[in-house]
């Protein structure tokens, strides 16, 4: 146990800052003499673990599999979880992950900071796809002929005067939405409420599915939500489908 517990003190001693270490730096790091760090490097070596030149150190892909036993087993609203829980730190608003379910958003996932909504969102809360920012991203990952299908069957109802209401104008925001990457929204499924959307990729560029954060129209503008709150959602976005490609169950896992 004394082994492993030095192997991984050196696995961890790599980081953004140090990709690359020299024995002293190892042992400087881990506060293990140079004789215990470096044997524990040259097993990280014979393992694949680790590489090196003869005098830098460096870690390999495979210490990847580390992680992969745990996340292949997480479906995918606990993988996201950290990700919704340090965007809504980041913000300081209400983050959500949601997929689609025939012509609704079904919420899986949430980090509420403040109750801004007259209604009370959870985790299976639905709402119609048209009228949300999660939705857009999510319609606009759908092919021509499931969005034809969509368009052709949705009741395309008023809540707000802002709600988009014709399949003309549904089918040209959708177009925009997929160029861009992203959906912002702004009071149409409550007044006095804005979000921003973006979609979740699986490995094979699949949208599967949508994080998003709300907040009060009245305290962020809509220059503010693209400027604040857009680009760290984008990279909570990107890092959920990181997360994801290495976990092949959790895309079922949600449904």
């Amino acid at each position: 146990m004394q082994s492993l517990e030095r192997g991984l003190a050196v696995i961890r001693s790599f980081g953004a800052n140090t990709p690359e270490m020299t024995l002293s730096d190892v042992a400087k790091s881990t506060g293990m003499t140079r004789a215990t760090a470096r044997r524990s490097l040259l097993t990280l070596v014979d393992l694949g673990y680790v590489r090196t030149d003869g005098k830098q150190f460096a870690l390999n892909a495979r210490v990847l599999d580390l992680g992969y036993a745990f996340l292949s087993g997480l479906p995918l609203p606990e993988l996201a979880q950290p990700h919704l829980e340090r965007l809504a730190a980041s913000v300081c608003e209400s983050c959500s992950l949601s997929i689609l379910d025939g012509a609704d958003v079904v919420y899986v996932a949430r980090v509420a900071v403040s109750r801004i909504m007259t209604v009370s969102i959870n985790v299976g809360t639905r709402f119609p796809a048209y009228a949300t920012s999660m939705g857009h991203v999510l319609l606009a990952g759908l092919g021509e002929d499931a969005v034809t299908r969509y368009l052709a069957e949705a009741t395309l109802e008023r809540f707000t005067r802002r709600t988009i209401t014709t399949p003309e104008a549904l089918r040209a925001e959708l177009v925009r939405v997929r160029a861009q990457g992203w959906a912002l929204v702004d009071q149409e499924l409550e007044e006095g409420i804005r979000s921003v959307a973006a979609p979740v990729h699986d490995r094979t560029g699949r949208v599967v599915a949508a994080v998003n954060v709300s907040s009060q129209a009245g305290r962020r503008t809509l220059d503010a939500m693209r400027s604040d709150l857009l680009p760290p959602l984008l990279e909570a976005a990107a890092g959920i489908a990181r997360d994801l490609a290495l976990t092949p169950r959790a895309e079922g896992g949600a449904r």
